[in-house]
């Protein structure tokens, strides 16, 4: 959870408390809960489609370096990982040398922001591929071509 998702919560959570005590009637209170609510999801979503929009720009930009200076930096921290957790363990145990990078736990909540990102957005692509072609069959059972299909084998 992100520090802002976490400031959210701490505003949120009393503002609906105060609803529920100044509103007797509960199902207006719950009308007036579920449109705060809402409006702070849209909020938040907006939020996100402007990141996502600067890393899309970035993404097709024209400079070499604007589209991956991002996946560099994921390399950069999985190295210094790499180097402090399998490199630098070995080298010392064999030669008694060994030179290990502080990571700061800035770049360590930046790597998993990058994993996370990395797996969520593959997920995304996979769940609209199959969505696309859950599309596709239904339309094709719409327009009998399924049935057809299948009566064929």
């Amino acid at each position: 959870m992100s520090i802002i998702d976490k400031a959210l919560g701490a505003v949120v959570s009393p503002i609906l408390d105060i609803v529920d005590k100044a509103v007797t009637d509960k199902d207006e209170a719950a009308q007036i809960k579920a449109a705060i609510t809402k409006e702070l999801i849209t909020e938040r979503s907006k939020g996100l489609d402007a990141r996502m929009q600067v890393v899309l720009a970035e993404a097709n930009g024209e400079s070499w370096l604007q589209r991956n200076w991002r996946p560099l930096l994921m390399l950069v921290i999985v190295a210094i990982v790499g180097n402090n957790y399998l490199l630098a363990p070995y080298l010392g145990a064999m030669f008694g040398v060994s030179l290990t990078l502080p990571l700061p736990q800035s770049l360590w909540d930046l790597m998993t922001l990058g994993v996370g990102g990395y797996i969520a957005g593959q997920t995304a692509e996979r769940g609209l591929a199959t969505w696309q072609q859950g599309q596709v069959a239904k339309e094709q059972a719409k327009s009998g071509r399924l049935s057809s299909e299948i009566d064929a084998r």
